[in-house]
């Protein structure tokens, strides 16, 4: 990656502003040389780590506290010197860092494969750890039982020191020493125990001189007596000294000899903390991960410059490299041209180190090669180069090194030099560009310019919309128009005279004015656009809740519908219910005044009454009634003809036919319908001769039909069919009880019958019979 654009991008800010995010000095160092990569699968690599990094964010922070540094330690312990007690402290809390990550890693519960392949190649060394431990507490202080010999010397110093002292509290409270000293306290000096001896007395005070006090009126004197005592501490804190410096050596051996795993461990912390640095930087900026792509396609929507403030900023889309592969940035000064291609640019830079973008979420950019900038005033005294020269040169770099697959940014191009020429060859390095297929973005005040994108194909004029009715840039960036210079119209606002200024447009050239205008009404035309588009989109979403509201209210009606029917349904069959039990009622009553000679044409009258009440019966499914009948076509219907209305889910009788519309009697209704709303049920039916003189043709009595019916020797099915009949043939009878006869057996045939008996809805209730009638092996059934 070419590194020279890295300054005018101000990417080193980015960088800076990343490690901000680090918890680790390694982390941050990592932040801030972080380079972007040339290499799709790379960086693919990096936004996958990043994106991981987020998810992980959302749910808990990993445990980088306590990691350290360890280069400089690692070095000196290599070198055999020996450790400090920090040095030993700060190692061991980076051990300690070190296995909490992996810990951290190794028990997620969330889909996080490359982080934990990251983190799995975490080695934890126990034993060192456990020995630094046993030498250091959790203050960083050394432990006086970090080794038995330890232990055992630090008993004799205190021993010692407590014996010398006890000796200089007796001296200093033995009443006849009290006017030697100055204050009666016990201190140290040349690490030996000391009592303040007045300077007048010094002589009366046989000792040790050790110091004495700035203002010279007191001496520090070690007295004879205790100067054996202080030998002896003096031996045990050189002994402590020496064990303490032995256990070091030997830690310090122990680090070096695992140095090369600790710099690994430690290069690994500093890899994940630079991943979560990238997360942190995505919360905060609000970005997304872009789409990546290899055919240099640029689909930005809603980028923001990452640099400049968020509540300020204001949003631009930029396109390039799906039908154009320059971008010819046109405008004002001060209107935000540099700005827009500093945007695209620094994204660039940004996605190709593996950060998200500040843009909408379905953002789109490819993966350069080399991102090549001239931007900014080159302009050089010490080298004695003009703009023109220093801009010049730096393309000349640019067009040596740039190939298929880079980005090139070049602001005020050809400029700093006669305008004829200097457009002729902005003209001619665009061109070289464009027929190298590298794809471009480049800024311009040159007319020449803007023409040339309207007739070059892969070239696209852009503006930084300006509004002139405040003479104010908007900041937005427009696709596919250029924009107007408007030096004079902002000249007038800075305050320059008008007369000058009206002076200046008369030398202007016709045509330059003419494409000027044709430029500002082109930007107001996209301005309207734009708002029309708006309220159409508005409109839509509009449409669209509404169609929603009405497909909701449909389904509901529809449901409403089909409830409705099935309710009537069930309001039918409630009705056919009582008349059956009516008529039932009626036949039992007339039955009783029939005589035996009429059996064969009672039972027929009773047959074709229950017939007439089971057709009555409306099926509750509707999907039955669909496929009832064929279509009703003129000239196949007449008057008593049955019909099947689907919209009421009800037969009727057709009463009358007029052209392409039936009378039909639908139950107590009579409505009018279309022909071709009905299907054909049946004939008219023929009265049957004797139908209206059932009464006085039926006879006989409920003798006629036996009370009981044997079973026996039958199975349970044969026995159920035999028994349903019988049952339907005594309720028509009007008997109010019958006699099952079915034997004793195994139990088997009872069982079954009885649990048929349950269920049947004829029957009201069922006992064994009395032993006069065969007791268990007969049942008694009490019908309705």
């Amino acid at each position: 990656m070419d590194t020279d654009s890295f300054k005018v991008l101000e990417y080193e800010k980015i960088t800076n502003w990343l490690a901000t995010f680090a918890s680790t000095i390694r982390g941050k160092e990592l932040c801030r040389n972080a380079l972007p990569s040339g290499d799709y699968d790379a960086v693919v690599r990096l936004h996958q780590e990043t994106a991981e990094a987020v998810q992980v964010l959302q749910m808990q922070t990993p445990p980088f506290g306590g990691i350290y540094d360890l280069r400089q330690i690692m070095k000196k312990a290599s070198m055999g010197s020996v450790l400090e007690v920090d040095e030993l402290r700060s190692v061991m809390s980076t051990m300690a860092g070190m296995r909490n990550v992996k810990y951290f890693f190794r028990d997620l519960d969330i889909d996080v494969s490359i982080l934990k392949e990251q983190a799995r190649p975490l080695e934890i060394l126990g034993m060192v750890e456990r020995h630094l431990k046993d030498a250091i507490d959790e203050h960083g202080n050394f432990r006086d039982d970090a080794s038995p010999e330890l232990r055992r010397i630090t008993r004799e110093l205190q021993t010692a020191q407590a014996r010398a002292k006890d000796r200089l509290s007796a001296i200093l409270h033995d009443a006849a020493n009290q006017k030697y000293f100055q204050e009666a306290i016990v201190t140290v000096r040349d690490e030996r125990y000391v009592i303040p001896v007045k300077q007048e007395y010094r002589n009366y005070f046989p000792g040790v001189i050790h110091d004495q006090s700035a203002s010279g009126a007191t001496l520090f004197v070690e007295p004879l007596a205790t100067v054996e005592l202080n030998n002896t501490v003096r031996q045990m804190e050189l002994a402590r000294t020496q064990e303490i410096q032995r256990i070091l050596r030997k830690l310090t051996a122990e680090i070096a000899q695992n140095a090369r795993i600790l710099e690994e461990n430690c290069a690994i912390l500093s890899t994940i903390d630079l991943i979560f640095a990238r997360a942190r930087l995505a919360r905060e900026m609000e970005a997304y991960p872009p789409t990546l792509n290899r055919n240099g396609r640029v689909h930005l929507k809603r980028a923001r410059h990452p640099l400049l403030p968020r509540d300020k900023v204001v949003p631009i889309d930029i396109e390039l490299g799906k039908s154009f592969s320059v971008l010819l940035i046109t405008g004002p000064n001060t209107g935000g041209k540099t700005v827009s291609m500093k945007t695209l640019g620094l994204l660039a830079l940004l996605a190709q180190t593996g950060c998200f973008l500040p843009t909408a979420p379905d953002s789109e950019i490819p993966v350069y090669r080399n991102i090549y900038a001239d931007i900014g005033d080159e302009q050089s005294i010490e080298q004695s180069l003009s703009t023109f020269s220093a801009h010049t040169r730096n393309i000349v770099r640019i067009i040596d090194k740039a190939e298929q697959g880079d980005l090139i940014l070049l602001d005020e191009v050809g400029a700093g030099t006669d305008p004829d020429e200097g457009a002729a060859l902005a003209r001619s390095i665009i061109e070289h560009f464009l027929r190298r297929n590298i794809c471009t973005v480049a800024t311009t005040h040159y007319a020449a310019l803007k023409t040339f994108a309207y007739t070059q194909t892969g070239v696209e004029n852009a503006s930084v919309e300006f509004d002139l009715k405040t003479l104010r840039p908007t900041y937005r960036l427009l696709i596919g128009i250029p924009g107007a210079s408007n030096a004079f119209s902002i000249s007038r606002q800075l305050g320059l005279s008008p007369d000058i200024v009206a002076r200046a447009e008369i030398y202007i050239s016709e045509e330059h004015t003419h494409f000027e205008n044709v430029v500002n009404e082109l930007e107001q035309e996209k301005k309207d656009y734009e708002a029309r588009n708006h309220m159409l989109h508005a409109k839509e979403a509009e449409l669209t809740a509404r169609e929603a509201r009405l497909c909701t209210e449909r389904d509901t009606f529809t449901k409403m519908r089909q409830e409705l029917l099935h309710k009537a349904c069930e309001e039918a069959n409630n009705i056919v219910r009582m008349a059956r039990r009516s008529a039932e009622e009626t036949i039992k009553s007339l039955k009783e005044q029939f005589d035996d000679h009429g059996v064969k044409e009672r039972r027929k009258a009773i047959q074709e009454a229950r017939d007439r009440l089971n057709e009555a019966y409306v099926e509750g499914d509707a999907q039955r009634n669909e496929s009832v009948g064929k279509p009703v076509r003129a000239g196949e219907v007449q008057s008593g003809d049955i019909v099947y209305i689907p919209s009421l889910a009800q037969e009727g009788t057709v009463l009358a036919i007029q052209g392409k519309e039936l009378t039909v009697q639908v139950g107590g209704l009579r409505t009018i319908v279309k022909m071709n709303a009905c299907r054909f049920v049946a004939r008219k039916k023929k009265q049957r001769a004797g139908k209206l003189h059932v009464s006085s043709s039926i006879s006989g009595k409920a003798t006629d039909i036996s009370p009981q019916i044997d079973v026996r020797g039958m199975t349970v099915a044969e026995a159920e069919s035999v028994l349903g009949k019988f049952i339907d043939d005594a309720v028509f009878m009007g008997l109010s009880k019958i006699l099952l006869i079915h034997g004793k057996g195994t139990g088997a045939l009872r069982q079954g019958l009885q649990d048929y008996l349950k269920h049947h809805r004829s029957v009201l209730n069922f006992s064994f019979a009395d032993i006069s009638e065969g007791g268990t092996g007969a049942t008694v059934v009490e019908l309705k």
